[in-house]
């Protein structure tokens, strides 16, 4: 394209919802600690906000429809599924994460009577 050109006024929008798709798209993958965050260099997890932005997609995605090229259509039903699919994993890990207890637990004292009875080997936590 000639830089003399000037891009028409749906160019121009179509570039600029691209750009915050991609910008939406980056905040999630922040907050689900895929990317580092560019600040820091450091990644962080918060699926709290990293479920805001993918939320904020949806909605584009809803209040758009029928009104997208093929292209932007395109761009963001693709991030929309790399996002789902990134937010479950994170939230699987964490979940598997948070179920095992964060230290051992101590070793109960042997005592002769415990000889006599069975130990329990299983038990329920809610």
């Amino acid at each position: 394209m000639n830089p003399k050109e000037e891009l028409t006024r749906e160019e121009k929008l179509s570039v600029l919802f691209a750009e915050m798709v991609v910008q939406q798209t980056n905040m999630a993958m922040i907050f689900l600690g895929e990317t580092p965050h560019p600040q820091t260099g450091k990644t962080h997890e918060d699926l709290a906000t990293a479920r805001l932005f993918i939320d904020q997609l949806e909605m584009l995605e809803v209040k758009t429809k029928g009104n997208l090229t093929k292209d932007e259509e395109s761009l963001l039903k693709q991030s929309l599924g790399h996002l789902r699919l990134s937010y479950v994993e994170a939230a699987n890990k964490k979940a598997k994460g948070t179920s095992e207890p964060a230290e051992p637990e101590p070793a109960a004292p042997e005592s002769p009577e415990a000889d006599d009875q069975p130990r329990k080997r299983f038990t329920k936590k809610y």
